[in-house]
């Protein structure tokens, strides 16, 4: 029985050591939410303003610019500009790779560096935190990768995931 309490100690400590880790920045969390609106509510039809996103979405309207801006940049999301112009979402784009929005916004080396931020932890040299993290970090960094934006809209249309916007 104490094997067991230890053991689900070590595992609890991980999963919150991990969540403490993993935490996307809040300007990846902006970008997300940003692009799942554009996602469900934008076409090329109807395209939506950087303002129109800013009140649902609760992204300051200056700071969702220039997410918005760099996601266009980076071909993540499609812009027009001018009269008719504004933000929406192609089939392409929904194709998408999470991995590309959080590696955009955050950076290549966010999720994949140490947890203590040793510059030479790997699994040969792993840091005292490593192995707690390691597998549950690269089971989340493949998700990220082999979900596209297309496949949490999909959730959110047939109700298996909220987005409460």
């Amino acid at each position: 029985m104490i094997n067991v309490i230890l053991k689900d100690k070590k595992v609890f400590l991980s999963l919150y050591l991990f969540k403490i880790y993993v935490m996307l920045s809040i300007s990846t969390k902006y970008a997300i939410k940003a692009v799942l609106y554009l996602a469900v509510n934008s076409t090329v039809d109807k395209k939506i303003l950087a303002k129109e996103i800013s009140a649902p979405t609760g992204v300051p309207k200056a700071y969702l610019s220039k997410i918005l801006q760099e996601l266009s940049r980076h071909d993540i999301i499609s812009s027009v500009k001018g009269p008719n112009g504004g933000f929406y979402l192609t089939a392409e784009n929904q194709q998408t790779s999470l991995i590309k929005i959080v590696d955009l916004i955050d950076g290549e080396h966010r999720l994949k560096s140490c947890i203590l931020s040793i510059q030479n932890c790997n699994s040969d040299h792993p840091c005292p935190l490593h192995n707690m993290v390691g597998n549950t970090k690269s089971r989340f960094i493949s998700k990220l990768e082999t979900t596209s934006i297309h496949d949490l809209v999909n959730d959110i249309k047939i109700g298996k995931s909220n987005l409460p916007l």
